[in-house]
């Protein structure tokens, strides 16, 4: 991988990407519109998803300098105005994407997805509604999947990868410290298996097995706080976190109907962990 590759992956967590498409599999999946316009929106979701990561960074610079100076923009590989100009063109591009794919009934739902993304990066992020926040704008994105159709059938999918992101969010707030206290991996561990168990319920076996997958996954990592809650197993958490959500996608997907779709949603863990090695998604 060339240098200049290799940093653009950095500044906007390439391999992370890999749980967005999901997003919209599952939200069109319990819409009934799974198709070929599905690719499309997914296309435009991980354009707005990677316009976060960037934004994050510039909006982060003056704290990463002294928390993670290794980071492109502190480094000095990536300056911030370019940074901000990535931002803002990977947004247009995703909203430009989203029309084309889907028409006003997309960019109806792409342009309040764009507008929480800048939202959490810019004021939300450090304030106790920081996790909401992040919730929102996963819970949008897969109601961008079901755009096409009816976005009511897909709120439940939409409130379960909500609840996962808030978790997830919570958990990452420790990064730089680690926990201060078993209660946050005790609640996030608590919670995940909750969400585990309504998703896999009455799903047919397809949604169980994606179901548990995704409860080990994360779980594991989650677990493994109680013994060494330092600021690397939190990431390594937060990375479980990130890589085992297309488990959950694939569950909520096989819950609708699209046992298949889901396998290959779910997919994208192996890929995504193997990729984390080499670029970070945190």
């Amino acid at each position: 991988m060339k240098a200049p590759l290799r940093t653009f992956a950095e500044l906007v967590r390439a391999p992370a990407a890999l749980s967005v498409p999901g997003d919209v599999v599952a939200g069109a999946a319990a819409a009934g519109t799974l198709g070929a316009r599905s690719a499309g929106l997914a296309a435009a979701s991980v354009c707005l998803y990677w316009a976060g990561m960037a934004a994050n960074d510039w909006a982060d610079r003056d704290l990463d300098a002294v928390e993670r100076p290794e980071r492109p923009i502190p480094s000095g590989r990536v300056p911030a105005p370019v940074a901000l100009g990535v931002a803002a063109g990977l947004t247009a591009a995703g909203l430009a994407v989203a029309a084309r794919s889907g028409g006003s009934r997309a960019l109806a739902v792409a342009v309040p997805l764009a507008g929480a993304v800048w939202a959490y990066d810019l004021r939300l992020k450090n304030t106790a509604a920081g996790p909401a926040g992040m919730a929102a704008c996963r819970a949008l994105d897969v109601l961008l999947g079901a755009s096409a159709g009816n976005p009511v059938r897909a709120l439940p999918a939409a409130t379960a990868i909500a609840v996962h992101t808030y978790v997830l969010t919570v958990l990452s707030r420790h990064e730089v410290a680690g926990c201060p206290s078993p209660r946050s991996p005790a609640a996030a561990l608590a919670t995940t298996a909750a969400v585990a168990g309504v998703v896999g319920a009455r799903g047919g076996p397809g949604a169980a097995l994606l179901a548990g997958q995704y409860a080990v996954g994360f779980g594991r990592a989650q677990a493994a706080l109680f013994t060494d809650p330092g600021p690397a197993r939190v990431r390594a958490a937060v990375g479980a976190g990130i890589t085992a959500l297309p488990a959950l996608q694939g569950a909520l997907t096989a819950r609708a109907g699209r046992a298949l779709a889901g396998l290959a949603v779910a997919a994208a863990v192996p890929i995504g962990r193997l990729l984390a090695r080499r670029v970070s998604p945190t």
